[in-house]
Parts: structure tokens; C-alpha cells; sequence
């Protein structure tokens, strides 16, 4: 939970124009064992001084207890202190005797002063111990019997500072009793009125800054029209493509700008880079903060986003989003640390707070999700859920089998539709620039907030296929189903693959050099959620004569075949089967020989367009490369 409350406390101070950072301060309270165990915490230690979270100091209280549960501090810390993480951040220490209450509020006191001052992280040690065991509810005498001999003798906090106090001459034993008599009367009149009262307000969590905003069942009122003129889009896009006087860009990037203007004139399809930037822009022109962050994200790891140019001779920086940003809106685009769960946390954290922002944490592999597992499970997909708190962050994820082997070609999109239920994310496989324009700006247009999980592309992002026009960015919104392209007449298919994401492509140029004309594709581009009306909508034309297959890059233990067979079978009816192509079950997302992927890619065509076993309905429902 560490990140994520310093990106609630970036969301509020970005909210106010707090760029001094002084209106919202973040307070963690750690466990000794935990502030030396987790390396989530020395991930959020390292965010403190990066521009992109930034929250103006951290106060960190470590509750010391001198035990883990029931682990002694030889056996869980290689270092004196656990607050020694603090060290490699040069963060200073305040180390203080948790019975010295005198003690304590002055170490609170430098605490909020250094802050304050300094604009800087600071721990304060806090050497105590649990009374009753761990949660105050376990017993500590199995396993440290010494130590809570010790404890057992020794006079509760209270009685110990009274004594003090005596001692110097501060209090007497009538004051004494007159505080406490005084204490107690006070808060027995609070407990009867909390009894007698009529009034149990329910806590309010969709309130404030959250008003207007909905979660629960996907319905109608989440399909909107994203479009935007496409003179817009064209002066748009011409005014990102156009340096400041007196910048330079890199001289490989002269061509990357022209091909851009060439698309803002309606002389070259828009592909995927374009259209994601004419997102950002013109939502930050509507008054939309846009906050992006990932590792490299300023370029993109795959060179297509380029949001952040360098001057080769000056040095100079240019973002050519922020001139769009109208009406206070802010553009925050951050090449983050080699972290997951903390940038990720960070970010979750900050969508909770600006939910009329487009809130996007980027990976730079897809794979690369599984160092934040922890925060998906325990945030992003079960929110909703466990607290009514909703969220509309973004996850980019790029994904596809490609030949970069297991580290790089899965973002485990199994895992994501396995966590999906009562409309929790959305997920989605996207094909077209168009779709990722209108997939994103849905996501702020429309009032129905809920996370995004973007497999998005790698190879796609340059495919001379996977373009989109400018009238395909001006006109309607996102499609969960892409129908198939090209004029076939639905009467004359007796095959229809249904695919998802990057996979269609090479189906389609395998379609194109069999001259298959009976073969239709069909792309899922929203996996969840998606209504069996959906499904049945797109399926109609072919139901009653087509054979039909799931087609996936994905082994067949992973990718989306295990979550949407059911749904299929629902759908088109249980003596209507649909046979699943896809490579062999396998315990690792993909294969580290190029050879063998080259094979496996050919195999998969072949499945999918080869003349196949006719005795297959009923019996055989998987084909495993």
C-alpha cells in the first residue's frame, strides 16, 4: 500500500496546482520486519527524489516491535537497524524510545520540520513492543519467553510517564486522578450518545471529487461516440510535427516527422504511434490531464511514441503534447525506475484521486506485469469489489509471439481474463490505431470508470497493415468485434477463425496468398467484458453453414481460450462446436528458438487453412500445435 499513498497524496497536490507539494503529505507506518523484508518499500524510498512522484517527502514511522511475528531480528535483517534501507537513499534516522513520550512528540516535531524544510523523506525509529503479541492477540511466550518475561514486569506506558512526571514535580497524585475521572467521563458520555443516536451514516466513497462517476455492470451507457472531426485531428497532429524555432530534432527522426505530416494531410494511413498521441492530445485540448509513466515510456520502448524529443546540440527538450493542454490540464509523461509494483502502486494510487484524468502505467514487455502482480490482485481487479473504490487506470501491455522468446512475448493475458468477473477490468487485444484512439479516450469520456488492460502491440506498431485512416478516428467509437474485412458474401464461408490481437494479421496474409475466399476472421478486440449479444451479433451472418476456430498465438494452457470457450459454446450452441488451433500446452509462454517459432507460426497456418479432419465435430475440440 506504500506507493499507493504517495500517489494519492502526487493526485491531490497535482489537483490543487500544489507543484511546491505542501498541501498533501504522505505518513507510512511500517512493521521493522517489514520495512527491511518488503522491497516495496525501498522501491517507494527511491521515488522520492524522481520528478515524475515526487510527493515533497515522505514521513515514515517504523512501529519497532524488535520481533517479526515470531522471528527474531538475527534471523530477518543482515544490518544493526531495520531502518538501515533508509541509508542507501540518504535519508536520515531519528531512532527514539517508544516509552519516552516526551521523546516521541519531539521526534514528530523534527520530523514534520525536516519535511517541510527539506522536501525530503525521513524515518522515525520507534523502539517498543507489543504487549499482548503480535496484532496484540498472539502468544509471544512460545517463542521469546525472555524477552516478554521482561515485557510482563515492566509498568504500562502510562504508568511510567506519571511517574516521571511525579518525579520532577509536574504532577500530583489529585491531578492524577482528576485526568483520568475527567477522561473517563468524557468518553462515557461520547459512548451513550453513539448508542442512543438514530443517526449510522454510511461512509460515502463515491463521493467528492468521485461525484458523477459510476462502477457496477457494464451497460449501453459505456458504448459512446469518441470521434473527433477530422480537420481537428489533421491540425492536430501537423502542430505535434512542428519543433519550436530553434530545435533541432535527432537527424533519424526528420523522416519520422515527415511521415507524420504526410498523415495529418490524408496522404498516409495513421499508424498505431499517431493515433495514440492524437488521443493524448486531444483530450488534453478538451482540459483532460493525461499522466503516463513506464520504463522508457517517453520514447516508447519500440521508438514509436517519441513524447519527449532531445535537441542533439542544445540538449533543449521538447514535448509537443504540452501545447495542447488546455483549460489547467496537465501533461505528466515520466520514464520511471526499473520498478513494478511501486510505479505501478503509485499510479493506482493516483487514479483514485483524479478520476477524471487518463491515468496510464506502461510495461516495457508485457511480461514485465508480473513484478506488480501484487498490486493487480490486490487493488486494481478486486477494488471495486472489497471497498466500492474505483479506479480508471490503463495498463499498456506489450504483448505477441514474435520470436523474442518466454521474457518477451506474453502479458500473460490469461491471467487477467482468469481474474475477471461482475465486470471488475476490461481487457483487450487491440488490432487498429483507430481502436487504441477510441479505447482511450472512452476511457475518460464516458462516466463508467474501471481499469484497462491494453495488450497492446509490438510488431503492429509498424505493420503496413495496421493503419487506420483519419475518418476512421473522426467517426463512432470503439468496437469490441471487428467483422471481417473485404466484400465475401457470409452464404459462400465455410470457415470462420475467431481471433484476438496481433495473430490476425498473419491469418490474413495466409488468407490473402491461399486465396481462401470461404474463410472469414473475426477479431475479438474486448475480451472482457463481452455479452453473448455481442458475440451473437457477429457470428450471425455465418452460424448456420460455417465450421468455426479459435485461433490463438498463445499455447493452448494460456491466451484466451480457456476463458472464452464457454462463452462461445453458450453462444452458438452445444452442437455447434468450435474448435480451439493453438500451440501445445506448454510451461513456458513461448519457445526460446527462433526456429522452432517459425515452425510453430507455419504449423498454426497450416491447421487454420488446412483441408482438416471432418470427422472432428463433437469429438475433437482442440488442435495443438
Amino acid at each position: 500500500v506504500d506507493p499507493v499513498v504517495l500517489g494519492r497524496a502526487r493526485a491531490k497536490q497535482d489537483r490543487y496546482g500544489d507543484t511546491e507539494r505542501y498541501q498533501a503529505m504522505p505518513l507510512l507506518i511500517h512493521g521493522d520486519s517489514a520495512v527491511v523484508g518488503q522491497g516495496v518499500v525501498s522501491e517507494t524510498c527511491n521515488l522520492h527524489g524522481l520528478a515524475g512522484y515526487h510527493v515533497g517527502g515522505t514521513i515514515h514511522i517504523v512501529a519497532n516491535n524488535q520481533i517479526g511475528f515470531t522471528t527474531e531480528p538475527h534471523d530477518y535483517r543482515s544490518m544493526q537497524y531495520s531502518t538501515g534501507i533508509a541509508k542507501a537513499y540518504d535519508l536520515p534516522v531519528l531512532h527514539v524510545n517508544g516509552e519516552d513520550i516526551e521523546a516521541v512528540v519531539n521526534a514528530a516535531y523534527v520530523a514534520a520540520d525536516y519535511r517541510a524544510r527539506w522536501r525530503k523523506d525521513i524515518f522515525i525509529d520507534l523502539i517498543c513492543y507489543r504487549r499482548h503479541g503480535h496484532n496484540e492477540g498472539d502468544e509471544p511466550r512460545f517463542t521469546q519467553p525472555a524477552m516478554y518475561a521482561a515485557i510482563d514486569a515492566r509498568a504500562p506506558v502510562r504508568d511510567h510517564f506519571v511517574a516521571t512526571l511525579k518525579a520532577r514535580g509536574e504532577l500530583t497524585d489529585a491531578e492524577d486522578t482528576a485526568l483520568v475521572e475527567a477522561w473517563t467521563a468524557e468518553t462515557e458520555t461520547h459512548w451513550q450518545s453513539a448508542l442512543t443516536s438514530s443517526e449510522h451514516p454510511e461512509p460515502e466513497m463515491l463521493g467528492g471529487v468521485w461525484d458523477g462517476y459510476a462502477g457496477g455492470a457494464d451497460d449501453d451507457t459505456a458504448r459512446v461516440d469518441t470521434g473527433v472531426p477530422a480537420d481537428v485531428l489533421s491540425a492536430t497532429l501537423t502542430r505535434l510535427c512542428t519543433p519550436p524555432e530553434g530545435f533541432e530534432p535527432a537527424r533519424k527522426l526528420k523522416r519520422f516527422f515527415a511521415n507524420r505530416l504526410e498523415m495529418a494531410a490524408g496522404e498516409r494511413p495513421l499508424d498505431w504511434g499517431a493515433a495514440e498521441a492524437l488521443a493524448y492530445a486531444t483530450l488534453l485540448g478538451d482540459g483532460t490531464t493525461v499522466r503516463l509513466s513506464g520504463q522508457d515510456a517517453e520514447r516508447g520502448t519500440f521508438t514509436h511514441r517519441h513524447a519527449v524529443l532531445t535537441d542533439p546540440t542544445t540538449h533543449q527538450k521538447w514535448v509537443p503534447l504540452r501545447t495542447e493542454a488546455a483549460d489547467g490540464a496537465l501533461l505528466e509523461i515520466y520514464n520511471s525506475p526499473l520498478s513494478e509494483a511501486a510505479v505501478m502502486g503509485f499510479d493506482w494510487g493516483y487514479s483514485l484521486d483524479r478520476p477524471e484524468a487518463l491515468t496510464i502505467w506502461e510495461a516495457q514487455f508485457g511480461d514485465f506485469a508480473n513484478g506488480a502482480q501484487v498490486i493487480i490482485d490486490q487493488f486494481l481487479v478486486s477494488a471495486e469489489d472489497k471497498w466500492n473504490r474505483l479506479s480508471g487506470l490503463v495498463l499498456l501491455l506489450p504483448h505477441g509471439y514474435e520470436g523474442q522468446g518466454p521474457e518477451h512475448s506474453s502479458a500473460r493475458l490469461e491471467r487477467f481474463l482468469g481474474m475477471s468477473a461482475e465486470d471488475n477490468i476490461q481487457v483487450c487485444n487491440l488490432t487498429t490505431p483507430a481502436q487504441v484512439f477510441h479505447a482511450l479516450r472512452r476511457q475518460v469520456v464516458r462516466p463508467y470508470r474501471k481499469p484497462l488492460i491494453v495488450m497492446s502491440p509490438k510488431s503492429l506498431l509498424r505493420h503496413k497493415d495496421a493503419t487506420s485512416t483519419l475518418d476512421d478516428l473522426a467517426t463512432g467509437g470503439f468496437q469490441r468485434i471487428l467483422p471481417d474485412q473485404g466484400e465475401r458474401d457470409p452464404a459462400a464461408v465455410r470457415r470462420v477463425l475467431l481471433c484476438s490481437g496481433r495473430l490476425y494479421y498473419d491469418l490474413a496474409a495466409e488468407r490473402a496468398s491461399r486465396e481462401a475466399n470461404d474463410v472469414a476472421i473475426l477479431r475479438f478486440e474486448q475480451l472482457y467484458p463481452l455479452s453473448n449479444q455481442d458475440i451473437a451479433e457477429a457470428v450471425a451472418p455465418y452460424k448456420e453453414q460455417a465450421e468455426f476456430f479459435w485461433v490463438q498465438d498463445e499455447p493452448w494452457n494460456m491466451g484466451a481460450w480457456s476463458f472464452i470457450q464457454a462463452r462461445l459454446r453458450e453462444t452458438l450452441g452445444r452442437t455447434f462446436p468450435v474448435t480451439a488451433l493453438t500451440r501445445s500446452a506448454s510451461a513456458s509462454p513461448a519457445t526460446g528458438s527462433h526456429a522452432s517459432h517459425k515452425f510453430e507460426a507455419e504449423r498454426l497456418m497450416e491447421l487454420a487453412f488446412g483441408k482438416l479432419m471432418q470427422d472432428h465435430v463433437g469429438a475433437v475440440t482442440e488442435r495443438q500445435v
